[in-house]
Protein backbone atom coordinates (compact mmCIF):
# COMPACT_ATOMS: atom_id res chain seq x y z
CA UNK A 1 0.00 0.00 0.00
CA UNK A 2 2.84 2.32 1.06
CA UNK A 3 4.60 1.96 -2.28
CA UNK A 4 1.11 3.22 -4.36
CA UNK A 5 0.84 5.90 -2.15
CA UNK A 6 4.73 7.22 -2.31
CA UNK A 7 5.50 6.33 -6.14
CA UNK A 8 4.63 9.08 -8.83
CA UNK A 9 2.07 7.68 -11.40
CA UNK A 10 4.38 7.56 -14.14
CA UNK A 11 6.50 5.76 -12.38
CA UNK A 12 4.43 3.95 -11.15
CA UNK A 13 2.55 3.19 -15.46
CA UNK A 14 6.29 2.82 -16.53
CA UNK A 15 6.97 -0.31 -13.84
CA UNK A 16 3.44 -1.90 -14.58
CA UNK A 17 3.59 -1.21 -18.83
CA UNK A 18 7.22 -2.83 -18.43
CA UNK A 19 5.89 -5.73 -16.44
CA UNK A 20 3.20 -6.67 -19.03
CA UNK A 21 5.36 -5.68 -21.68
CA UNK A 22 7.87 -8.29 -20.68
CA UNK A 23 5.60 -11.26 -19.49
CA UNK A 24 3.76 -10.71 -23.16
CA UNK A 25 7.38 -10.86 -24.67
CA UNK A 26 8.56 -13.50 -22.45
CA UNK A 27 4.97 -15.81 -23.60
CA UNK A 28 5.36 -14.83 -26.96
CA UNK A 29 9.28 -16.24 -26.63
CA UNK A 30 8.38 -19.30 -24.99
CA UNK A 31 5.98 -19.84 -27.80
CA UNK A 32 8.54 -19.44 -30.74
CA UNK A 33 11.16 -21.02 -29.31
CA UNK A 34 8.68 -23.99 -28.69
CA UNK A 35 7.07 -23.68 -32.42
CA UNK A 36 11.12 -23.97 -33.62
CA UNK A 37 11.81 -27.07 -32.09
CA UNK A 38 8.61 -29.04 -32.99
CA UNK A 39 9.52 -27.79 -36.06
CA UNK A 40 12.55 -29.61 -36.04
CA UNK A 41 10.94 -32.50 -34.33
CA UNK A 42 8.97 -32.70 -37.42
CA UNK A 43 11.51 -32.73 -39.46
CA UNK A 44 13.74 -35.34 -38.21
CA UNK A 45 10.53 -37.75 -37.63
CA UNK A 46 9.54 -37.06 -41.40
CA UNK A 47 13.56 -38.17 -42.20
CA UNK A 48 13.12 -40.62 -39.82
CA UNK A 49 10.10 -42.03 -40.74
CA UNK A 50 10.98 -42.44 -44.38
CA UNK A 51 14.00 -43.79 -43.45
CA UNK A 52 12.46 -46.77 -41.46
CA UNK A 53 10.46 -47.43 -44.46
CA UNK A 54 13.15 -47.47 -46.29
CA UNK A 55 14.57 -50.38 -44.29
CA UNK A 56 10.80 -51.69 -44.12
CA UNK A 57 10.92 -52.32 -47.40
CA UNK A 58 14.76 -53.73 -48.27
CA UNK A 59 13.93 -56.05 -45.69
CA UNK A 60 10.66 -57.19 -47.54
CA UNK A 61 12.11 -57.62 -51.13
CA UNK A 62 15.43 -58.76 -50.30
CA UNK A 63 15.50 -59.64 -46.80
CA UNK A 64 16.15 -63.50 -46.67
CA UNK A 65 19.24 -63.93 -44.54
CA UNK A 66 19.98 -67.67 -45.15
CA UNK A 67 23.53 -67.17 -45.96
CA UNK A 68 26.27 -64.60 -45.07
CA UNK A 69 26.07 -62.97 -48.84
CA UNK A 70 22.69 -62.13 -48.00
CA UNK A 71 23.67 -60.32 -45.45
CA UNK A 72 26.36 -58.76 -47.22
CA UNK A 73 23.63 -57.70 -50.16
CA UNK A 74 20.94 -56.17 -47.01
CA UNK A 75 24.00 -54.22 -45.80
CA UNK A 76 25.02 -52.89 -49.22
CA UNK A 77 21.74 -51.85 -50.04
CA UNK A 78 21.74 -50.19 -46.76
CA UNK A 79 24.97 -48.40 -46.87
CA UNK A 80 23.86 -47.02 -50.62
CA UNK A 81 20.46 -45.80 -48.73
CA UNK A 82 22.46 -43.69 -46.09
CA UNK A 83 24.91 -41.98 -48.54
CA UNK A 84 24.55 -38.22 -47.76
CA UNK A 85 22.46 -38.81 -44.44
CA UNK A 86 26.23 -38.25 -42.04
CA UNK A 87 24.17 -37.56 -39.07
CA UNK A 88 22.07 -41.01 -39.13
CA UNK A 89 23.02 -43.88 -37.31
CA UNK A 90 20.90 -47.21 -38.19
CA UNK A 91 20.96 -50.21 -36.25
CA UNK A 92 19.67 -53.56 -37.02
CA UNK A 93 19.17 -56.74 -34.64
CA UNK A 94 18.38 -60.23 -34.71
CA UNK A 95 15.93 -62.03 -32.61
CA UNK A 96 19.53 -63.20 -30.44
CA UNK A 97 20.36 -58.91 -30.26
CA UNK A 98 23.32 -59.36 -32.19
CA UNK A 99 24.27 -56.42 -34.68
CA UNK A 100 23.35 -57.46 -38.06
CA UNK A 101 24.01 -54.18 -39.44
CA UNK A 102 24.94 -50.55 -37.96
CA UNK A 103 26.49 -47.58 -39.14
CA UNK A 104 29.90 -46.86 -39.44
CA UNK A 105 29.95 -44.87 -36.18
CA UNK A 106 27.96 -47.03 -34.31
CA UNK A 107 26.60 -44.44 -31.71
CA UNK A 108 23.88 -46.06 -30.76
CA UNK A 109 23.54 -48.90 -27.68
CA UNK A 110 22.10 -52.05 -27.79
CA UNK A 111 20.21 -52.08 -24.88
CA UNK A 112 18.85 -48.98 -25.06
CA UNK A 113 17.16 -50.01 -28.33
CA UNK A 114 15.97 -53.48 -26.73
CA UNK A 115 14.79 -51.13 -24.11
CA UNK A 116 12.78 -48.85 -26.29
CA UNK A 117 11.33 -51.63 -28.48
CA UNK A 118 9.89 -53.38 -25.39
CA UNK A 119 8.61 -50.19 -24.30
CA UNK A 120 7.46 -48.06 -26.97
CA UNK A 121 7.92 -49.67 -30.00
CA UNK A 122 6.82 -47.06 -33.54
CA UNK A 123 7.18 -44.28 -31.17
CA UNK A 124 10.01 -41.18 -31.51
CA UNK A 125 12.43 -41.92 -28.39
CA UNK A 126 15.56 -39.78 -27.57
CA UNK A 127 18.75 -41.13 -26.64
CA UNK A 128 21.62 -40.28 -24.74
CA UNK A 129 24.96 -41.33 -24.95
CA UNK A 130 28.34 -39.46 -23.65
CA UNK A 131 27.65 -35.71 -24.45
CA UNK A 132 25.29 -36.28 -27.51
CA UNK A 133 22.04 -36.58 -28.06
CA UNK A 134 19.73 -39.20 -30.64
CA UNK A 135 16.22 -38.92 -31.52
CA UNK A 136 14.78 -42.09 -33.02
CA UNK A 137 12.38 -44.71 -34.01
CA UNK A 138 12.62 -48.27 -32.95
CA UNK A 139 10.37 -51.03 -34.98
CA UNK A 140 10.52 -54.77 -35.12
CA UNK A 141 10.33 -55.49 -39.32
CA UNK A 142 9.57 -58.59 -40.56
CA UNK A 143 12.01 -60.02 -43.23
CA UNK A 144 11.79 -61.44 -46.58
CA UNK A 145 11.41 -65.10 -45.35
CA UNK A 146 8.13 -65.60 -43.33
CA UNK A 147 10.07 -68.47 -41.43
CA UNK A 148 12.67 -66.38 -40.10
CA UNK A 149 12.10 -64.13 -37.00
CA UNK A 150 11.66 -60.48 -37.30
CA UNK A 151 14.85 -58.06 -37.23
CA UNK A 152 14.64 -54.79 -34.36
CA UNK A 153 16.09 -51.56 -36.51
CA UNK A 154 16.72 -48.18 -35.24
CA UNK A 155 17.03 -45.69 -36.99
CA UNK A 156 18.20 -42.47 -35.08
CA UNK A 157 19.59 -38.88 -36.19
CA UNK A 158 22.02 -36.83 -33.99
CA UNK A 159 20.41 -34.04 -32.53
CA UNK A 160 23.72 -31.98 -31.73
CA UNK A 161 23.27 -29.76 -34.33
CA UNK A 162 19.58 -28.76 -33.74
CA UNK A 163 20.84 -28.20 -30.42
CA UNK A 164 23.69 -26.08 -31.08
CA UNK A 165 21.04 -24.14 -33.06
CA UNK A 166 18.54 -23.88 -30.47
CA UNK A 167 20.68 -22.96 -28.23
CA UNK A 168 21.77 -19.90 -29.99
CA UNK A 169 18.41 -19.06 -31.25
CA UNK A 170 17.34 -18.95 -27.69
CA UNK A 171 20.22 -16.66 -26.38
CA UNK A 172 19.68 -14.43 -29.20
CA UNK A 173 15.88 -14.74 -28.30
CA UNK A 174 16.16 -13.63 -24.67
CA UNK A 175 18.85 -11.12 -25.53
CA UNK A 176 15.85 -9.59 -27.73
CA UNK A 177 13.15 -9.52 -25.16
CA UNK A 178 15.25 -8.48 -22.92
CA UNK A 179 16.60 -5.37 -24.88
CA UNK A 180 12.25 -5.29 -25.84
CA UNK A 181 10.90 -4.95 -22.58
CA UNK A 182 13.93 -2.08 -21.88
CA UNK A 183 12.86 -0.27 -24.95
CA UNK A 184 8.95 -1.00 -24.29
CA UNK A 185 9.52 0.48 -20.59
CA UNK A 186 11.16 3.76 -21.93
CA UNK A 187 8.30 4.20 -24.34
CA UNK A 188 5.55 3.01 -21.40
CA UNK A 189 7.66 6.52 -19.40
CA UNK A 190 7.52 8.26 -22.06
CA UNK A 191 3.45 7.81 -22.99
CA UNK A 192 3.04 7.83 -19.43
CA UNK A 193 4.91 11.81 -19.17
CA UNK A 194 2.60 12.70 -22.27
CA UNK A 195 -0.50 11.16 -21.05
CA UNK A 196 -0.49 12.76 -17.36
CA UNK A 197 0.38 15.99 -19.34
CA UNK A 198 -2.73 17.65 -18.24
CA UNK A 199 -2.30 16.76 -14.98
CA UNK A 200 0.83 19.29 -14.83
CA UNK A 201 -1.34 21.54 -16.78
CA UNK A 202 -4.39 21.87 -14.31
CA UNK A 203 -1.21 22.07 -11.54
CA UNK A 204 0.08 25.01 -13.30
CA UNK A 205 -3.65 26.25 -13.59
CA UNK A 206 -3.90 25.81 -9.44
CA UNK A 207 -0.64 27.50 -8.56
CA UNK A 208 -2.50 30.67 -10.24
CA UNK A 209 -5.19 30.60 -7.44
CA UNK A 210 -4.93 32.17 -4.35
CA UNK A 211 -7.41 33.89 -1.86
CA UNK A 212 -7.11 37.29 -3.27
CA UNK A 213 -8.37 35.20 -7.13
CA UNK A 214 -10.99 32.65 -6.09
CA UNK A 215 -12.65 33.79 -8.92
CA UNK A 216 -10.43 31.86 -11.09
CA UNK A 217 -11.49 28.43 -12.86
CA UNK A 218 -10.20 25.41 -14.27
CA UNK A 219 -10.48 24.95 -18.22
CA UNK A 220 -12.41 21.99 -18.57
CA UNK A 221 -12.38 22.38 -22.44
CA UNK A 222 -8.27 21.84 -22.02
CA UNK A 223 -7.86 18.47 -20.87
CA UNK A 224 -9.16 15.60 -21.44
CA UNK A 225 -13.12 13.63 -20.96
CA UNK A 226 -11.57 11.25 -18.08
CA UNK A 227 -9.85 14.58 -16.20
CA UNK A 228 -13.02 16.81 -17.30
CA UNK A 229 -15.10 15.37 -13.90
CA UNK A 230 -12.08 16.25 -12.28
CA UNK A 231 -11.72 19.55 -13.58
CA UNK A 232 -15.43 20.33 -12.94
CA UNK A 233 -16.02 18.97 -9.05
CA UNK A 234 -12.42 20.97 -8.33
CA UNK A 235 -14.15 24.21 -10.09
CA UNK A 236 -17.28 23.49 -8.24
CA UNK A 237 -15.44 23.71 -4.86
CA UNK A 238 -13.63 26.53 -5.91
CA UNK A 239 -17.00 28.61 -6.28
CA UNK A 240 -17.85 26.95 -3.06
CA UNK A 241 -14.73 27.96 -1.27
CA UNK A 242 -15.37 31.37 -3.08
CA UNK A 243 -18.88 31.82 -1.72
CA UNK A 244 -18.03 31.28 1.70
CA UNK A 245 -15.33 33.29 1.62
CA UNK A 246 -17.64 36.23 0.58
CA UNK A 247 -19.40 35.88 2.73
CA UNK A 248 -16.93 35.11 5.69
CA UNK A 249 -15.81 38.19 4.96
CA UNK A 250 -18.65 39.71 4.61
CA UNK A 251 -19.68 38.84 7.72
CA UNK A 252 -16.22 40.13 9.13
CA UNK A 253 -17.41 43.42 7.87
CA UNK A 254 -21.43 43.60 8.80
CA UNK A 255 -20.47 42.19 12.50
CA UNK A 256 -17.56 44.99 12.77
CA UNK A 257 -20.11 47.84 11.43
CA UNK A 258 -23.06 45.91 13.38
CA UNK A 259 -20.40 46.21 16.77
CA UNK A 260 -19.04 49.66 15.94
CA UNK A 261 -22.65 51.42 16.63
CA UNK A 262 -23.09 50.26 19.62
CA UNK A 263 -19.31 50.29 21.27
CA UNK A 264 -19.17 53.88 19.96
CA UNK A 265 -22.76 54.85 21.71
CA UNK A 266 -21.02 53.23 25.37
CA UNK A 267 -17.87 55.34 24.68
CA UNK A 268 -19.40 58.64 23.90
CA UNK A 269 -22.20 58.13 26.61
CA UNK A 270 -19.29 57.37 28.75
CA UNK A 271 -16.70 60.31 28.19
CA UNK A 272 -19.79 62.65 28.33
CA UNK A 273 -20.61 61.22 31.92
CA UNK A 274 -17.43 61.51 32.96
CA UNK A 275 -17.00 65.00 31.28
CA UNK A 276 -17.99 66.85 34.56
CA UNK A 277 -19.96 65.75 38.12
CA UNK A 278 -22.96 64.87 37.87
CA UNK A 279 -26.32 63.50 40.23
CA UNK A 280 -27.03 60.21 40.80
CA UNK A 281 -29.77 60.15 38.23
CA UNK A 282 -28.32 61.48 35.75
CA UNK A 283 -25.41 58.46 36.59
CA UNK A 284 -28.35 56.32 36.26
CA UNK A 285 -30.13 57.27 33.26
CA UNK A 286 -26.65 56.45 31.36
CA UNK A 287 -26.09 53.60 32.77
CA UNK A 288 -28.97 52.67 31.77
CA UNK A 289 -28.65 53.85 28.02
CA UNK A 290 -25.22 51.63 28.90
CA UNK A 291 -27.36 48.59 29.74
CA UNK A 292 -29.91 48.48 26.59
CA UNK A 293 -26.65 48.61 24.25
CA UNK A 294 -25.06 45.34 26.64
CA UNK A 295 -28.14 43.83 25.73
CA UNK A 296 -28.32 44.08 22.21
CA UNK A 297 -24.72 43.34 21.71
CA UNK A 298 -25.54 40.33 24.22
CA UNK A 299 -28.15 38.94 21.80
CA UNK A 300 -26.31 39.54 18.63
CA UNK A 301 -23.25 37.55 20.24
CA UNK A 302 -26.11 34.93 21.38
CA UNK A 303 -27.47 35.17 17.51
CA UNK A 304 -24.12 34.88 15.78
CA UNK A 305 -23.30 31.82 17.80
CA UNK A 306 -26.45 29.62 16.93
CA UNK A 307 -26.14 30.35 12.87
CA UNK A 308 -22.35 29.27 13.82
CA UNK A 309 -23.17 26.52 15.11
CA UNK A 310 -26.60 25.46 12.90
CA UNK A 311 -23.95 26.32 9.33
CA UNK A 312 -21.11 23.28 11.09
CA UNK A 313 -24.40 20.70 11.77
CA UNK A 314 -23.61 21.46 15.72
CA UNK A 315 -27.36 22.19 16.67
CA UNK A 316 -28.58 19.57 18.52
CA UNK A 317 -32.58 18.74 18.01
CA UNK A 318 -34.76 18.09 20.96
CA UNK A 319 -37.55 16.44 18.60
CA UNK A 320 -41.00 15.54 19.19
CA UNK A 321 -44.92 15.89 17.59
CA UNK A 322 -45.51 19.94 17.12
CA UNK A 323 -49.11 20.59 16.62
CA UNK A 324 -48.32 23.94 14.23
CA UNK A 325 -51.59 25.21 14.83
CA UNK A 326 -51.15 25.03 18.72
CA UNK A 327 -47.85 27.09 18.29
CA UNK A 328 -49.04 29.71 16.20
CA UNK A 329 -52.19 30.17 18.57
CA UNK A 330 -49.68 30.59 21.15
CA UNK A 331 -47.75 33.48 19.48
CA UNK A 332 -50.51 35.40 18.73
CA UNK A 333 -50.98 35.65 22.51
CA UNK A 334 -47.30 36.57 22.60
CA UNK A 335 -47.78 38.96 20.26
CA UNK A 336 -51.52 40.38 20.60
CA UNK A 337 -50.46 43.27 22.34
CA UNK A 338 -48.11 44.56 19.60
CA UNK A 339 -50.53 43.82 17.29
CA UNK A 340 -53.36 45.77 18.97
CA UNK A 341 -51.16 49.00 18.50
CA UNK A 342 -51.67 48.40 15.03
CA UNK A 343 -55.40 47.23 14.91
CA UNK A 344 -54.17 44.16 13.60
CA UNK A 345 -55.81 40.56 12.58
CA UNK A 346 -54.17 37.68 13.41
CA UNK A 347 -55.82 34.68 11.44
CA UNK A 348 -54.89 31.28 11.22
CA UNK A 349 -55.94 28.21 8.70
CA UNK A 350 -55.21 24.48 9.03
CA UNK A 351 -53.30 22.82 10.51
CA UNK A 352 -50.76 19.81 10.62
CA UNK A 353 -48.26 18.06 12.88
CA UNK A 354 -44.68 17.86 12.56
CA UNK A 355 -41.37 16.41 14.52
CA UNK A 356 -39.63 18.91 15.53
CA UNK A 357 -37.64 20.82 18.22
CA UNK A 358 -40.30 23.11 19.80
CA UNK A 359 -38.34 25.44 20.83
CA UNK A 360 -36.41 26.15 17.52
CA UNK A 361 -39.53 26.22 15.79
CA UNK A 362 -41.19 28.41 18.29
CA UNK A 363 -38.65 30.77 17.39
CA UNK A 364 -38.65 30.38 13.49
CA UNK A 365 -41.94 30.92 13.33
CA UNK A 366 -42.10 34.05 15.93
CA UNK A 367 -39.27 35.77 13.76
CA UNK A 368 -41.19 35.99 10.85
CA UNK A 369 -44.65 36.63 12.77
CA UNK A 370 -42.61 39.56 14.25
CA UNK A 371 -41.69 40.43 10.97
CA UNK A 372 -44.66 40.61 9.59
CA UNK A 373 -46.23 42.53 12.41
CA UNK A 374 -43.14 44.96 12.35
CA UNK A 375 -43.41 45.83 8.27
CA UNK A 376 -48.01 45.37 8.12
CA UNK A 377 -49.74 48.45 7.50
CA UNK A 378 -51.94 49.40 9.97
CA UNK A 379 -55.94 48.09 10.24
CA UNK A 380 -54.57 45.15 8.61
CA UNK A 381 -54.38 41.48 8.52
CA UNK A 382 -51.69 38.76 9.31
CA UNK A 383 -53.05 35.44 7.91
CA UNK A 384 -50.91 32.56 8.61
CA UNK A 385 -52.10 29.06 6.57
CA UNK A 386 -51.28 25.49 7.49
CA UNK A 387 -51.09 23.04 4.48
CA UNK A 388 -50.27 19.38 4.93
CA UNK A 389 -49.55 16.70 2.48
CA UNK A 390 -47.99 13.19 3.02
CA UNK A 391 -45.12 13.89 2.80
CA UNK A 392 -44.26 17.81 3.79
CA UNK A 393 -46.39 20.80 5.90
CA UNK A 394 -45.67 24.22 4.12
CA UNK A 395 -46.76 27.28 6.66
CA UNK A 396 -47.15 30.32 5.05
CA UNK A 397 -47.48 33.72 6.60
CA UNK A 398 -48.31 36.49 5.03
CA UNK A 399 -49.10 40.59 5.63
CA UNK A 400 -50.17 43.61 3.83
CA UNK A 401 -47.52 46.56 3.58
CA UNK A 402 -44.46 47.92 2.06
CA UNK A 403 -43.45 45.48 -1.38
CA UNK A 404 -39.88 44.03 -1.06
CA UNK A 405 -38.14 44.99 -3.93
CA UNK A 406 -37.47 42.07 -6.21
CA UNK A 407 -33.65 42.57 -6.71
CA UNK A 408 -33.66 42.26 -2.91
CA UNK A 409 -35.60 38.84 -2.30
CA UNK A 410 -32.68 36.23 -2.92
CA UNK A 411 -30.83 38.43 -0.30
CA UNK A 412 -33.39 38.80 2.49
CA UNK A 413 -32.05 35.94 4.28
CA UNK A 414 -28.55 36.91 4.42
CA UNK A 415 -26.75 38.42 7.69
CA UNK A 416 -27.45 42.06 8.96
CA UNK A 417 -29.25 42.29 5.52
CA UNK A 418 -31.49 45.42 5.81
CA UNK A 419 -33.96 46.20 2.72
CA UNK A 420 -33.96 49.77 3.99
CA UNK A 421 -30.11 50.95 5.90
CA UNK A 422 -31.08 53.37 7.47
CA UNK A 423 -33.08 51.69 9.21
CA UNK A 424 -32.12 51.80 13.09
CA UNK A 425 -30.67 48.56 14.95
CA UNK A 426 -32.60 49.69 17.95
CA UNK A 427 -36.11 49.27 16.29
CA UNK A 428 -35.13 46.65 14.43
CA UNK A 429 -33.63 44.06 16.42
CA UNK A 430 -30.14 42.58 15.58
CA UNK A 431 -30.92 42.04 11.65
CA UNK A 432 -29.91 38.60 12.21
CA UNK A 433 -33.61 37.21 12.49
CA UNK A 434 -34.37 35.60 8.89
CA UNK A 435 -31.11 34.23 9.09
CA UNK A 436 -31.49 32.79 11.95
CA UNK A 437 -34.59 31.71 10.92
CA UNK A 438 -33.71 29.82 7.90
CA UNK A 439 -31.08 28.38 9.75
CA UNK A 440 -33.66 26.63 12.14
CA UNK A 441 -35.29 25.65 8.95
CA UNK A 442 -32.24 24.19 7.33
CA UNK A 443 -31.48 22.13 10.31
CA UNK A 444 -35.11 20.96 10.08
CA UNK A 445 -34.00 19.93 6.32
CA UNK A 446 -36.76 21.93 5.27
CA UNK A 447 -37.00 25.20 2.97
CA UNK A 448 -37.76 28.79 3.38
CA UNK A 449 -38.75 30.99 0.83
CA UNK A 450 -40.16 35.21 0.47
CA UNK A 451 -42.11 36.13 -2.07
CA UNK A 452 -43.70 39.88 -2.34
CA UNK A 453 -46.47 41.27 -5.02
CA UNK A 454 -48.53 44.25 -4.70
CA UNK A 455 -48.81 45.16 -1.23
CA UNK A 456 -48.05 41.89 0.19
CA UNK A 457 -45.85 39.99 1.13
CA UNK A 458 -45.85 35.89 1.94
CA UNK A 459 -43.29 33.57 3.67
CA UNK A 460 -43.21 30.09 3.10
CA UNK A 461 -41.65 27.82 4.84
CA UNK A 462 -41.73 23.74 3.79
CA UNK A 463 -40.46 20.90 6.57
CA UNK A 464 -40.84 16.98 6.25
CA UNK A 465 -43.33 15.65 8.57
CA UNK A 466 -40.97 13.10 9.83
CA UNK A 467 -37.19 12.87 9.25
Amino acid sequence: MSFYSNTSITRRLTLLFSLASSGVLLALGLVIASSVEKHFEEQDMEVLSGKMELVRHTLGKFGKLKSPADLENITALLDNSLIGHHSLEVMMLDSSNKVLFATSTGSLSIDSIVDSVNRKPDHPVIWKRADQSYRGLVAKLPTGDADQPDLTVAVAMDMVHHEVFMQSFQQTLWVFVGCAAVLTGLLGWSVARHGLAPLHFMREQTKEITAHQLDQRLNVGAVPIELGELAQSLNEMLTRLEEAFKRLSGFSSDIAHELRTPVSNLMTQTHVALSRPRSADEYRGILESNAEEFEHMARMIADMLLLAKAENELVILNREKVNLATEILALFDYYEAVAEEKELQLTVEGGGEVVADRLMLRRALGNLLSNAIRHASSKTAIQVSIQATQQDITIHIANKGDPIPEEFLARIFDRFFRVDPSRQHRTEGTGLGLAITKSIVTAHRGTISATSSGDQTVFSIQLPITH
